[in-house]
């Protein structure tokens, strides 16, 4: 960007005259002479010349005279500016060049001391001498305040007027003003007529006042409230056509696949009377093949209701609890994604992004429109709508609900949601039967295309529930953890924690029975539980603290991390740090899955991804090793380091180490086991040696060397949690905005 030289300055010239009151009054007549400066320095825009007419119906701007010096010097740029306006010639009406030139004339204006308020301040000493103006409205003549035109009389000579009836309509700037009596009287003149225009306070209507002052009685001019003018009945029929009340026929297919409309999930979503509509008297862009009131009847809000609304009000308070709600309509051209509903998604996510606003996307639907014929498009391919929601990606809470089909355009804006949400007769897919058959991959059902069946196991669904009031209930439930803490909250007898593992130390047990103690009661909505099941990802509270928890399930590969496993929680921890939210992490891993299949997963890369997350979280983590820390699985499942979190505690069943105890045996003394001949000795030499190892292992042991901070006792664990977290809403470290993997 080029270096700023010189200064410059705009001097607007306009026809008016500027009262001591502050208030302008425009000038008009025909300019006689009209002659703008010119020179080195000096520029003037204008339409004005001689011979102009000028009405008063528009702006008084004549002409904006700009000049120019090449150096710093103000004192040159206010003379240049001054001497440009002296040379500048206008006859006939009345201008501000004096005011102007008076204005550049103060030394307050050189010396930087002019602000805004300079022109108010000293209106007095700047105004140039003149007549006084006529005055507007005395007691027996009604004159006009303003230049203007007249186009209606609305009183006769003779008649009766009381004070405040109406006298005539003046036009000016485009707005018609209606004069009235200022006094009760007769009628004795009017002597303007309708198409003249008017000076400023020329004589419009001469009165005889009778002395009385009566004014127009209440019961004249009183209006009735209820009453709908044409134009407000047109807009409540527009607005009628989109509810469901009026499409009986299309609400009765809906109950016959077993959904509910998009307006009725969006009730049920959002605060009762808190929904604000946008776009809701938009229609498909097809009026060269299709009538406009077909349109109207037919394709109401382009197929997607959106608006702002609030949502969990009552629980957290109003003004964290405003979201954009944005629901395709498959009862309108089914669901599929059109000219206009894609301006208003991008509308709405601009909004989001804008004022930081959490985003619910109900996304059934068919994809890209192709029968859309008001537009100049060729592909659509320049829309910004997908750019748009994947910017919102780690700045906002994202939340995708899909009941029924949802193919290609709608699947994608789903899939950059944080979280997905689908009734059990989902189907999901980024092409749907039409476009797998165009593309010579055969023909099929939309029931065969990305069932849940699917689409649960492999991760690209959240949370399955059985239909679209308990997907709305989730929805609800999800975005509570993003809105902050809740004042009440209820737990479990935390004792029960103490035997909530058993004391055979190789003995699988159930981990969510564990995460559902130390969380509040009611409070843990598990993410993907079929997918990288060897690791359970929850939002949770504890004292009514929204926190991530995760924690390894023994019952599945006995806890060890493979590669689904680590992308689940590589992402999970990209959106607790994204919007805010502590980590609690209940470790028992035995590591990392490792052998020949293993590897055929990538898991090198995959695996790391873990340490890459961690490495660059900014909210706390609180560690606790329920029992098994071994290797860099364990590190993996506390961001990288047991020194890493605010704190890493264990409970008394723990065992850590950098390797498994059984493998550490066989590694580190295969020579000796494999010198006694004897299996039966072989196995009691083993069980003695990892008997040992264990006992080195053992968490008090390691606490003793300080590898951890503490062991607890387990019915400690939420206290040591609350107390190792900083207080809610406290700053942290600024860092570049990320955005969440939508893998």
């Amino acid at each position: 960007m080029p270096e700023p030289r010189g200064i410059a300055i705009q001097s607007r010239v306009n026809l008016e005259r500027l009262s001591a009151d502050g208030s302008a009054r425009a000038s008009t007549g025909t300019i006689t002479r009209f002659e703008v400066p010119t020179g080195p320095g000096v520029r003037v825009d204008t339409a004005g010349f001689s011979g102009l007419e000028v009405a008063g119906g528009y702006d008084s701007l004549l002409a904006k005279v700009i000049t120019h010096v090449p150096t710093d010097d103000l004192t040159a740029a206010v003379r240049l500016a001054d001497e440009a306006l002296a040379d500048f010639r206008i006859d006939g009406p009345a201008s501000n060049v004096a005011l102007l030139r008076a204005i550049l004339a103060r030394p307050e204006l050189v010396a930087g001391t002019a602000g805004t308020s300079f022109v108010d301040t000293h209106l007095d000493e700047l105004l140039p001498d003149e007549e006084p103006a006529a005055p507007v409205g005395s007691a027996d003549e009604v004159r006009s305040p303003f230049t203007g035109t007249v186009v209606a009389v609305t009183a006769a000579v003779g008649d009766g007027v009381s004070k405040g009836s109406p006298l005539l309509v003046v036009e000016s700037m485009k707005m018609e003003h209606v004069l009235v009596a200022p006094t009760s009287g007769a009628v004795a003149e009017i002597p303007a007529v309708v198409g003249q225009t008017l000076a400023e306070g020329e004589v419009v209507v001469r009165l005889v006042p009778d002395g009385t002052d009566s004014e127009v009685a209440d019961d004249v001019v009183a209006v009735d409230p209820d009453h709908v003018r044409p134009d407000l009945a047109e807009v409540v029929e527009r607005h009628r056509h989109g509810l469901d009340e009026a499409r009986p026929d299309a609400v009765a297919r809906r109950r016959r696949t077993g959904h509910r409309t998009a307006r009725e999930n969006i009730a049920d979503l959002v605060d009762e009377g808190s929904f604000a509509e946008y776009g809701a008297l938009t229609i498909a862009a097809q009026r060269q093949r299709r009538s406009l009131e077909d349109l109207i009847v037919n394709t109401p809000a382009d197929g997607m209701v959106t608006g702002v609304g609030s949502i969990n009000r009552d629980l957290v308070g109003g003004s964290r609890s405003r979201a954009v709600v944005m629901s395709y309509d498959y009862t309108v051209l089914a669901g599929t994604q059109g000219m206009i509903n894609h301006k208003k998604t991008d509308r709405m996510l601009e909004l989001a992004e804008r004022q930081e606003l959490p985003v619910v996307l109900f996304a059934e639907g068919g994809g890209g429109r192709p029968g859309d014929t008001d537009t100049a498009h060729v592909s659509g391919l320049d829309v910004r709508t997908f750019t748009s929601m994947g910017r919102l990606s780690g700045l906002v809470p994202t939340v995708g609900v899909v009941a029924g089909r949802c193919f290609a355009g709608n699947a994608a804006l789903l899939g950059c949601c944080d979280v997905i949400i689908a009734t059990r007769d989902a189907n999901i897919g980024m092409g749907g039967p039409a476009m797998i058959e165009g593309g010579g991959l055969g023909v099929f059902t939309p029931e065969e295309v990305g069932p849940t069946s699917v689409q649960v196991p492999n991760g690209v669904i959240d949370v399955l529930v059985d239909d679209e009031a308990e997907a709305v209930s989730v929805a609800r439930r999800y975005l509570s953890y993003f809105q902050g803490p809740l004042e009440e909250w209820e737990c479990a007898d935390q004792r029960l924690l103490r035997s909530a593992l058993p004391e055979n130390r190789v003995r699988a047990y159930d981990v969510r029975r564990v995460v559902e103690l130390v969380a509040d009661t009611g409070s843990v909505l598990e993410l993907r539980p079929e997918f990288g099941r060897s690791v359970v990802t929850s939002l949770a509270r504890i004292e009514g603290r929204p926190i991530g928890l995760v924690a390894n399930d023994p019952t599945h590969l006995g806890g060890a991390i493979d590669a689904p496993s680590a992308d689940k929680l590589a992402r999970f921890l990209q959106l607790c740090d994204a919007h805010g939210l502590p980590v609690v992490t209940l470790c028992d891993t035995p590591g990392f899955m490792v052998g020949p299949e293993s590897e055929r997963s990538a898991t090198v890369r995959h695996f790391s991804r873990l340490f890459v997350v961690g490495a660059h979280l900014s909210v706390p983590v609180v560690a606790v090793v329920l029992r098994k820390g071994y290797g860099l699985g364990a590190q993996g499942m506390v961001g990288g380091s047991f020194h890493g979190p605010a704190v890493t505690l264990a409970w008394p069943t723990g065992e850590i180490g950098g390797m498994g105890l059984e493998g550490a045996v066989r590694l580190g003394y295969r020579r000796e086991l494999e010198a006694i001949e004897d299996l039966d000795e072989r196995a009691k030499a083993f069980d003695a040696l990892l008997a040992d190892q264990y006992e080195q292992g053992k968490a008090v042991n390691a606490a003793a060397v300080f590898e951890l901070d503490d062991v607890i006792d387990p019915a400690e664990t939420r206290a040591r949690v609350i107390a190792a977290l900083p207080a809610p809403g406290a700053e942290r470290t600024p860092r570049p905005r990320r955005f969440v993997d939508t893998w």
